[in-house]
């Protein structure tokens, strides 16, 4: 079995961790700008003044992009290289970069696919509140109409918001993330509020254009399974996909939250303080949806956290070991199962599995893997990226997708994390994910690694082999 014709085999990247030239052409200050250069928020103080330069390189990268082979670019616009202030005068060159950008693709007939935001404010809006002011969302939906308008013609393909649970999570709970608030899960289900309205209202102002493509929303996909069958862990895996999916796919996809859920923040008395207006947006665009994007990466092994005091403990990089934020559950690692180095579970059955359970709560909701790859400190053999693990990670997950797409499930795509070498939000240069090697120490010289030609080879042959 082949691919289907219209499946898309891509690869991501996100705007801070590549772009570079933060204050060039215009271009507004971020949150990440000034976060990242807090001391002790990242590894040795890595930042994205430069990144790895695909601003004046976008060329070059995009030409290897083509020799690769790739159906589509899933990349993302910075708000403040479109509009500096993030509410005010549009950058006209924040405009011709990005058109230029889609024309270099087009060029090469790669298919672009656009995300607006992937974590990068500008920063004056953070100083204002961020995703707790009401305000933000009436500026984001001018900036997405902005951009619907400047490259629509040939954008086709809209992903509104990347990995809401992240950028609130880390901003509201961890405090690893702008504007790096602990432990405040008020303000956290304030801020996914308001960016869901925000989505909602974008969906509607995308669609009155008229402009006949499709646009979604990504979110993390990382199902959460009990490690048994006891009542008590397989009710800690029930709670962790109510808070971590439903609150999430429920209202993009289904115009509502979850009750479960809502009614627990109301004993607690942390409901957000929503209107009947925002509800009835929410409400009106969830049909609108054309997809959702999935990024997965591990599922969630999970237990009935029995020790409260442990709630706010949490690991560092996402590998399992942590409660809940509210210390219902804790993630776990199990015997049985292969991780990364990082610990993170490599579980292309459990991504079969959850896309399943999709299919069952949503219905044929169109489906993209938006996300999917490994970070791994590569190999290198005689000067060469031996990213052998790479492949063998891929290759299993390409299979679970076959799978799927095998049972009638609506997969039409997958995009790799990432097309290329790139700057990690808080890790720096320490683990790689990309097809195309970035030389750190040789003036950020680009080298294809061996997951490269293989990638080349599986689109060439449409999977056919997997």
């Amino acid at each position: 079995m082949k691919f289907p014709k219209d499946f898309f085999f891509g690869a991501a990247s996100a705007s801070y961790q590549v772009e570079g030239a933060w204050n060039e052409d215009g271009k507004g200050v971020t949150n990440w700008d000034v976060f990242s250069k807090i001391p002790g928020k990242t590894f040795e103080g890595t930042n994205g003044d430069v990144a790895i330069d695909h601003y004046h390189r976008y060329k070059e990268d995009i030409k290897l992009m083509a020799e690769m082979g790739l159906d589509s670019y899933r990349f993302s616009i910075s708000w403040a290289r479109i509009i500096p202030d993030g509410r005010g005068e549009v950058n006209e060159k924040g405009i011709e970069f990005y058109n230029n950008l889609i024309d270099e693709c087009l060029k090469y007939g790669i298919v672009p696919f656009a995300t607006l935001y992937h974590w990068d404010m500008p920063q004056i809006l953070e100083e204002e509140g961020g995703w707790l002011n009401k305000n933000t969302i009436d500026a984001f939906v001018k900036y997405a109409k902005v951009c619907f308008e400047a490259f629509g013609d040939r954008i086709k393909h809209w992903i509104t918001f990347n990995e809401t649970i992240v950028f609130c999570g880390h901003g509201y709970l961890e405090g690893s993330h702008p504007p790096g608030i602990k432990n405040d899960p008020k303000k956290y289900f304030m801020a996914t509020h308001n960016v869901v309205t925000a989505h909602a209202r974008s969906v509607e102002t995308y669609k009155k254009l008229r402009q006949f493509g499709e646009i979604g929303i990504t979110h993390v996909f990382s199902p959460a399974f009990p490690v048994d069958n006891k009542e008590e862990n397989v009710f800690a895996a029930y709670h962790a996909n109510q808070y971590e999916i439903a609150w999430y796919y429920d209202p993009v996809l289904k115009g509502t939250y979850p009750e479960y859920v809502v009614k627990q923040l109301k004993e607690q008395g942390i409901v957000p303080d929503w209107t009947d207006e925002e509800l009835a947006v929410i409400k009106s665009a969830a049909p609108k949806n054309d997809f959702i994007g999935l990024n997965y990466y591990q599922p969630r092994r999970v237990i009935k956290n029995n020790d409260v005091g442990e709630s706010s403990k949490q690991t560092r990089d996402g590998a399992p070991g942590s409660a809940s934020f509210d210390g219902v559950y804790r993630t776990v690692t199990m015997p049985d199962k292969n991780y990364t180095k990082w610990g993170w579970e490599i579980a292309p059955d459990a991504f079969l599995e959850g896309v399943r359970l999709l299919k069952s709560d949503y219905g044929d909701i169109k489906l993209y893997v938006t996300e999917n790859g490994l970070g791994d400190a590569d190999p290198i053999i005689e000067g060469e990226d031996v990213d052998v693990a790479r492949i063998k990670f891929i290759e299993t997950h390409l299979k679970a997708i076959k799978k799927a797409i095998s049972e009638g499930i609506n997969l039409k795509g997958y995009y790799a994390w990432s097309a290329i070498d790139l700057l990690s939000w808080l890790n720096g240069y320490k683990k790689q994910y990309g097809f195309i090697y970035v030389d750190q120490k040789d003036n950020l010289k680009r080298k294809k690694k061996l997951s490269f030609y293989w990638y080349k080879k599986i689109i060439e042959e449409r999977g056919e082999n997997i």
